[in-house]
Protein backbone atom coordinates (compact mmCIF):
# COMPACT_ATOMS: atom_id res chain seq x y z
CA UNK A 1 0.00 0.00 0.00
CA UNK A 2 1.58 3.22 -1.01
CA UNK A 3 1.93 6.01 1.78
CA UNK A 4 -1.25 7.96 0.14
CA UNK A 5 -3.20 5.44 -0.12
CA UNK A 6 -6.43 5.52 2.18
CA UNK A 7 -6.07 1.91 4.32
CA UNK A 8 -9.53 -0.30 4.94
CA UNK A 9 -12.03 1.06 6.51
CA UNK A 10 -12.26 -0.01 10.23
CA UNK A 11 -16.00 -1.48 10.92
CA UNK A 12 -16.43 -0.04 14.08
CA UNK A 13 -16.03 2.95 16.28
CA UNK A 14 -14.94 0.83 19.23
CA UNK A 15 -11.95 -0.75 16.98
CA UNK A 16 -10.80 2.91 16.19
CA UNK A 17 -10.99 4.13 19.64
CA UNK A 18 -8.71 1.76 21.35
CA UNK A 19 -6.16 2.58 18.61
CA UNK A 20 -6.75 6.30 19.07
CA UNK A 21 -6.41 5.82 23.10
CA UNK A 22 -3.22 4.26 22.36
CA UNK A 23 -2.22 7.26 20.37
CA UNK A 24 -3.21 9.84 22.62
CA UNK A 25 -1.49 7.93 25.72
CA UNK A 26 1.64 8.10 24.02
CA UNK A 27 1.69 11.74 24.48
CA UNK A 28 -0.77 15.11 24.44
CA UNK A 29 -2.71 15.65 21.42
CA UNK A 30 -4.72 18.46 20.29
CA UNK A 31 -8.42 17.54 19.22
CA UNK A 32 -7.30 18.51 15.23
CA UNK A 33 -4.40 15.70 15.46
CA UNK A 34 -6.96 13.11 17.00
CA UNK A 35 -9.34 14.34 14.08
CA UNK A 36 -7.19 13.76 11.19
CA UNK A 37 -6.06 10.05 13.43
CA UNK A 38 -9.72 9.00 12.84
CA UNK A 39 -10.06 10.26 9.33
CA UNK A 40 -6.78 8.27 8.75
CA UNK A 41 -8.03 5.03 10.28
CA UNK A 42 -11.18 5.93 7.39
CA UNK A 43 -14.19 6.85 9.59
CA UNK A 44 -16.68 9.31 8.65
CA UNK A 45 -16.99 12.24 10.43
CA UNK A 46 -20.16 11.62 12.19
CA UNK A 47 -18.83 8.85 13.95
CA UNK A 48 -15.30 11.03 14.41
CA UNK A 49 -17.32 13.78 16.65
CA UNK A 50 -18.75 10.69 18.21
CA UNK A 51 -15.40 8.98 18.74
CA UNK A 52 -14.07 12.95 19.86
CA UNK A 53 -16.68 13.14 22.51
CA UNK A 54 -15.96 9.80 23.67
CA UNK A 55 -12.22 10.13 24.45
CA UNK A 56 -12.94 14.30 25.80
CA UNK A 57 -15.05 12.94 28.64
CA UNK A 58 -13.16 9.94 29.21
CA UNK A 59 -10.00 12.49 29.63
CA UNK A 60 -7.93 11.38 27.03
CA UNK A 61 -8.34 14.34 24.84
CA UNK A 62 -7.86 17.55 27.41
CA UNK A 63 -7.54 21.32 24.81
CA UNK A 64 -6.37 23.41 28.06
CA UNK A 65 -3.86 20.30 28.96
CA UNK A 66 -2.35 19.69 25.06
CA UNK A 67 -1.63 23.18 24.82
CA UNK A 68 0.32 24.30 28.45
CA UNK A 69 2.45 21.16 27.65
CA UNK A 70 2.85 21.66 24.07
CA UNK A 71 3.47 25.55 24.92
CA UNK A 72 5.77 24.48 28.26
CA UNK A 73 7.97 22.10 26.18
CA UNK A 74 8.64 23.89 23.27
CA UNK A 75 9.67 26.96 25.29
CA UNK A 76 12.13 24.47 27.66
CA UNK A 77 13.57 22.80 24.94
CA UNK A 78 13.72 24.29 21.64
CA UNK A 79 13.90 27.92 23.59
CA UNK A 80 10.54 29.17 21.45
CA UNK A 81 9.25 32.26 21.77
CA UNK A 82 5.34 33.85 22.34
CA UNK A 83 4.86 34.20 18.78
CA UNK A 84 6.38 30.80 17.32
CA UNK A 85 3.96 28.92 20.04
CA UNK A 86 0.73 30.96 19.34
CA UNK A 87 1.26 30.36 15.44
CA UNK A 88 1.78 26.23 16.10
CA UNK A 89 -0.78 25.99 18.53
CA UNK A 90 -3.08 27.77 15.65
CA UNK A 91 -2.15 25.98 13.18
CA UNK A 92 -2.97 22.97 15.13
CA UNK A 93 -6.47 24.36 15.50
CA UNK A 94 -5.85 25.06 19.41
CA UNK A 95 -8.60 27.58 20.67
CA UNK A 96 -7.54 31.40 21.60
CA UNK A 97 -8.12 30.82 25.45
CA UNK A 98 -6.39 27.90 25.49
CA UNK A 99 -3.45 29.16 23.29
CA UNK A 100 -3.68 32.30 25.80
CA UNK A 101 -3.71 30.36 29.20
CA UNK A 102 -0.65 28.32 27.97
CA UNK A 103 1.61 31.67 27.11
CA UNK A 104 0.80 33.10 29.99
CA UNK A 105 2.13 30.12 31.92
CA UNK A 106 5.22 30.82 30.36
CA UNK A 107 7.03 32.46 33.63
CA UNK A 108 8.30 36.30 32.36
CA UNK A 109 11.55 35.87 34.07
CA UNK A 110 12.35 32.48 32.46
CA UNK A 111 11.05 33.90 29.05
CA UNK A 112 13.54 37.07 29.46
CA UNK A 113 16.60 34.74 30.55
CA UNK A 114 15.53 32.40 27.60
CA UNK A 115 16.11 35.69 25.43
CA UNK A 116 19.20 36.90 27.04
CA UNK A 117 20.79 33.59 26.50
CA UNK A 118 19.68 33.27 23.02
CA UNK A 119 21.02 36.86 22.23
CA UNK A 120 24.37 36.66 23.61
CA UNK A 121 25.09 32.96 22.18
CA UNK A 122 24.06 33.92 18.68
CA UNK A 123 26.18 37.58 19.47
CA UNK A 124 29.74 35.22 20.04
CA UNK A 125 28.59 33.72 16.67
CA UNK A 126 28.41 36.81 14.31
CA UNK A 127 31.61 38.08 12.85
CA UNK A 128 30.04 41.19 12.56
CA UNK A 129 31.53 43.97 13.01
CA UNK A 130 29.20 46.92 12.58
CA UNK A 131 27.21 47.08 15.80
CA UNK A 132 24.20 48.88 14.29
CA UNK A 133 24.36 45.70 11.28
CA UNK A 134 24.72 42.71 14.76
CA UNK A 135 22.60 44.37 16.55
CA UNK A 136 19.51 43.64 13.06
CA UNK A 137 20.86 40.64 12.41
CA UNK A 138 20.18 39.33 16.61
CA UNK A 139 16.76 41.16 16.45
CA UNK A 140 16.25 39.49 13.49
CA UNK A 141 17.58 35.71 14.63
CA UNK A 142 15.31 36.24 17.69
CA UNK A 143 12.41 37.40 16.01
CA UNK A 144 13.11 33.84 13.93
CA UNK A 145 12.68 32.24 16.93
CA UNK A 146 9.46 33.53 17.80
CA UNK A 147 10.10 36.60 20.37
CA UNK A 148 8.36 40.11 20.04
CA UNK A 149 10.23 42.45 18.58
CA UNK A 150 9.65 45.05 20.70
CA UNK A 151 10.93 42.89 23.76
CA UNK A 152 14.08 42.40 21.56
CA UNK A 153 14.86 45.88 21.19
CA UNK A 154 14.63 46.53 24.79
CA UNK A 155 17.09 43.39 25.32
CA UNK A 156 19.31 44.88 22.69
CA UNK A 157 19.38 48.46 23.87
CA UNK A 158 19.87 47.44 27.49
CA UNK A 159 22.62 45.30 26.93
CA UNK A 160 24.84 46.39 23.71
CA UNK A 161 26.92 43.53 24.31
CA UNK A 162 24.13 40.99 24.08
Amino acid sequence: MGAKETPAKILTLSTALDKVRKYCAYQERSQQEVRDKFYDLGLHSKEVEQGIVILIEEGFINEQRFAMSFAGGKFRMKQWGRDKIKAALRQKKVSDYCIRKALNAIPEGDYLRTLETILTKKSKELKEKNSIRKNYLLARYAMSRGFEGNLVWEVLKADPEA
